[in-house]
């Protein structure tokens, strides 16, 4: 063969990399938006048979969730917590490992948070906030990260055990707030003691959302550059791809499973820790809002990818901030939204079933043959 052939054969070669490389990107992107709007088009036809409007409902949700600036306020406070939440089911993810428990993380994390507010409340503020925040990514590593540990060491499916931690963690919690940490003041709401005044997050100047947006944002975009462009997520992502081959090619896969999963339970443990020193004030039952259930759906959606997750997240929190209006305009429960979720949820894991299927003929491809 010709030196001038091999160089056609070789950018030939080059090019049906390219075009498969390009395909794989296109259906990473299509798929998760055609099961959402499945799921949305499914209760749609649930809500014509119960004979009310899709039109109607999905008017409500845009109108509260992102119509005004009152609206955005308040979708993008909700938004902070599901960002973390997110990344305590993506980054497992990468390696093969779902985990579900990201709630027990979250409630663990805010008191872990309320704790060290009561013990040292004489601390000063910036030296306190720091160790709330400390304390809370702590215990949520250890307590997803003991999954990890369950998994590499004994062989304990880790989807089972993280669910059942999340049911643990929030009878603890309950312990706690009702036994040994329950401010005598806290009569019909068994809470911690409030924090200072001082040790209260604000919020972002000019948007009206604590920090924790902020902070739950940049911890997405940190960890897409962890898994993408570091060479410690090229393992992991190894290791999530087969992790046989991994271990014959010598990578740690335990060590990146374990690692990977305290660090996704560290952000939820963060999440329980803005809760606190944002919104409630304190520790106490409310804790237990279902966001770590929410972030597995968008976790999902966003293909474990942590730049996907955040407008993924933005809209989920679109759609619960509008519960409270759709249950007075359309005369339907509160929990009506989290139908729609379930139902966005089962048309994502449907779609799972075509990764790999779909295949669009490229330029390049025309030209090879």
């Amino acid at each position: 063969m010709s030196m001038q052939a091999e160089l056609v054969a070789s950018s030939t070669g080059r090019a049906g990399f390219l075009s498969e490389a390009g395909a794989r990107r296109i259906e990473a992107a299509i798929l998760p938006l055609a099961a959402l709007l499945a799921g949305m088009a499914a209760f749609a036809a649930f809500l014509a048979v119960l004979g009310k409007s899709p039109v109607d409902f999905y008017l409500l949700v845009f109108k509260a969730g992102f119509g005004t600036a009152f609206s955005w306020t308040n979708t993008l406070a909700r938004a902070a917590p599901l960002l973390l939440a997110a990344l305590c089911v993506a980054l497992p993810a990468r390696l093969g490992l779902v985990i579900i428990g990201g709630e027990g993380a979250i409630v663990l994390g805010g008191v872990a948070a309320g704790a060290v507010a009561m013990l040292a409340p004489s601390m000063p503020a910036p030296i306190g906030i720091a160790f709330m925040a400390i304390a809370a990514m702590v215990v949520g590593g250890v307590w997803i990260g003991g999954v990890g540990a369950l998994r590499r060491l004994r062989g304990v499916n880790e989807t089972i055990s993280s669910l059942l931690m999340a049911y643990i963690a929030i009878a603890l919690m309950n312990h706690l707030i009702e036994g040994p940490l329950r401010d005598p003041a806290s009569l019909n709401k068994p809470s911690t003691a409030p924090l200072p005044e001082a040790w209260r997050i604000g919020e972002i100047p000019g948007v009206g959302v604590h920090w924790g947006l902020a902070v739950g944002i940049i911890a997405c975009i940190v960890s897409w550059v962890l898994i993408e462009r570091t060479t410690f997520g090229f393992a992991a992502r190894i290791v999530g791809g087969n992790v046989r081959a991994a271990q014959i090619q010598g990578l740690p896969a335990g060590v990146l499973a374990i690692g990977f999963t305290a660090l996704g339970g560290a952000f939820a443990g963060l999440a329980g820790m803005f809760e606190v020193a944002a919104v409630h004030g304190s520790a106490n039952a409310s804790l237990a809002a279902g966001y770590g259930y929410t972030g597995i759906l968008i976790a999902f959606l966003a293909r474990h990818n942590g730049l996907a997750i955040i407008p993924a997240a933005i809209l989920f929190a679109g759609f619960e901030a509008s519960s409270g209006l759709v249950q007075r305009r359309m005369d339907m429960p509160d929990a009506t939204v989290l139908v729609l979720e379930g139902m966005v949820f089962i048309a994502i894991l449907l779609s799972d079933t075509l990764q790999g299927r779909l295949r669009f003929m490229s330029i390049f491809e025309r030209r090879q043959k």
